[in-house]
C-alpha cells in the first residue's frame, strides 16, 4: 500500500506538488450502478419520465461533474480534459450501469474526475426518478482502469 500523499510530515493536509512531474497521457474509467424497481427502469428505457430523458440529463450531469471535481474535492488539481464520456447500459431489469471515461495530458491522474462523473450521474438518475421509486440505491461506484503517470496502469480484476 502506498503512502498518503495528501499529508505533510506533521500530518497537515496539503495539495500534492506535481510541478516536477512529467506531462503524460492520463485516462481513468469508472463505473457504478443504480438499483431500482423494474417499472422504474422501464420508465427510463422508454423515455417516459415526466422530467425528460433521464439518461441524457444524467450524461450531461456526469460530464459537468467531472469538470467541477476540483471544486468539490478539496485537494484535487484543476485539469483540462481531452475527453469526458458517459455510457449507460442495463445488465438486468433492475439496474442501470453507468460508465465514465476521462482523459487528458497532465501531471496528475483523472481517477477522481471519472468517479465523480459516475457519482453525479447516479444522483441525477435518482433525482429524476424519485417520484416513482424512492427505494433506488446507488452502488459499486469504483475505478475500473487507469493509466499514465508514475504509478502506471491499474486494471480491476474481473469478479
Amino acid at each position: 500500500m502506498g503512502e498518503l500523499t495528501h499529508f505533510d510530515d506533521q500530518g497537515a493536509s496539503r495539495m500534492v506538488d506535481v510541478g516536477d512531474k512529467p506531462i503524460t497521457r492520463r485516462m481513468a474509467r469508472a463505473e457504478g450502478f443504480v438499483l431500482m424497481q423494474p417499472q422504474t427502469l422501464r420508465i427510463i428505457r422508454n423515455r417516459e419520465a415526466a422530467k425528460g430523458d433521464v439518461l441524457e440529463v444524467a450524461r450531461l450531469a456526469g460530464i459537468m461533474a467531472a469538470k467541477k471535481t476540483s471544486d468539490l474535492i478539496p485537494l484535487c488539481h484543476l485539469l483540462a480534459f481531452d475527453r469526458v464520456s458517459m455510457a449507460f447500459d442495463f445488465p438486468d431489469e433492475t439496474r442501470v450501469r453507468i460508465e465514465s471515461v476521462v482523459s487528458c495530458e497532465a501531471r496528475t491522474g483523472v481517477e477522481m474526475e471519472a468517479l465523480t462523473a459516475v457519482s453525479v450521474a447516479a444522483l441525477t438518475i435518482y433525482d429524476m426518478c424519485k417520484a416513482a421509486d424512492r427505494s433506488m440505491q446507488m452502488t459499486s461506484i469504483r475505478l475500473l482502469e487507469k493509466f499514465g503517470g508514475r504509478s502506471g496502469q491499474f486494471v480491476r480484476a474481473p469478479e
